[in-house]
């Protein structure tokens, strides 16, 4: 990494978010002045107390408004993409990151991160995938030192995955769809340093792509079993045939739908690192085990009001 004689600024495109948090925070602690970039600003404020004085800065931005974007990006040494949908996908992956990777390729940016997913592939049958896969051509074309990272399933305090599934884990019955469908998650801190890395030694990292996940590949049923026993919880698992899967996404377009039909096919595949991938070891990173950790937050779902009842249960027989 060459010297510098002031610390850089790193724009943030969707800083304030569940990774982003992570991200500015790992940033912060390395020096980095941090602007942090997303519709609403406001909602990034907590952050605040992670930086020194005068080190975090906030501007609203729209990922599909160029202006903005270009207005975010202006004087940055460091841009990082961390902006995702199931909502207008083509828009903010694709569009969205071409936008962001042009305006930083203007603003002269030493380094671009493109967070994209394991799933990009412009084959895909699932819309996400084609648009995740298109949105890092885009980024490619327009700024071809970019690093792009590409994680399976994100764990971590907070997040939209092992918390909703310990959530369910209060139904004394859990239906699981695709239960052999396998995934490789990734403990948030760790893909936030590995961010961080590549955003802060593009000579090392810069165009280049990596796909990352933690140390255990787990089929879909496996992961259940294992927020589970993290939680203190035991209701039984129904495993689904595929045509019930199919048949609810079909109705997925409906508010509270449990999946929508991009979703489901989206489960149409692994979400593995790519084999031979060098994933965490690229950046020095020993990935964290779910049950190292997981336990932390997910203990607030222990004795659930059908515990006792199966205990009971299982004493009777």
């Amino acid at each position: 990494m060459r010297p510098i004689d002031r610390p850089p600024l790193a724009t943030v495109f969707g800083g304030g978010g569940f990774i982003g948090r992570h991200v500015c925070e790992a940033l912060l602690r390395k020096g980095v002045r941090v602007l942090i970039a997303q519709r609403d600003a406001a909602a990034a404020h907590s952050i605040q107390p992670l930086g020194q004085v005068g080190q975090i800065g906030y501007r609203p931005a729209d990922v599909e408004n160029r202006a903005s974007v270009e207005l975010a990006v202006h004087g940055a040494d460091i841009v990082i993409n961390l902006t995702g949908t199931f909502g207008d996908m083509a828009e903010v992956h694709r569009d969205g990151a071409r936008n962001i990777a042009e305006a930083a390729a203007a603003a002269r940016a030493r380094a671009l991160v493109h967070v994209s997913a394991i799933g990009a592939d412009p084959d895909s049958p699932s819309e996400y995938g084609r648009t995740k896969a298109a949105g890092e051509a885009a980024v490619r074309s327009a700024f071809p030192s970019a690093t792009i990272i590409r994680p399976s399933l994100v764990f971590g305090p907070g997040d939209q995955l092992t918390n909703r599934f310990a959530a369910m884990g209060r139904l004394p019955v859990v239906p699981v769809l695709k239960p052999k469908v396998r995934f490789q998650p990734i403990y948030v801190l760790d893909l936030a340093h590995a961010i961080a890395e590549a955003a802060l030694d593009p000579a090392a990292h810069g165009g280049r792509t990596y796909d990352l996940g933690g140390p255990q590949v787990m089929s879909m049923v496996e992961l259940f079993r294992a927020v589970f026993s993290l939680s203190g919880q035991s209701p039984d698992l129904v495993e689904l045939p595929d045509i019930a899967g199919e048949i609810l996404s079909v109705f997925g377009f409906l508010p509270g739908a449990p999946i929508t039909r991009d979703q489901w096919l989206m489960l149409g595949r692994d979400n593995v690192a790519a084999k031979g991938a060098k994933g965490l070891t690229a950046f020095g990173i020993e990935p964290t085990p779910l049950a190292a950790v997981a336990g932390e937050w997910l203990g607030r779902f222990r004795g659930n009001r059908f515990a006792g009842r199966r205990a009971a249960q299982a004493a009777s027989r």
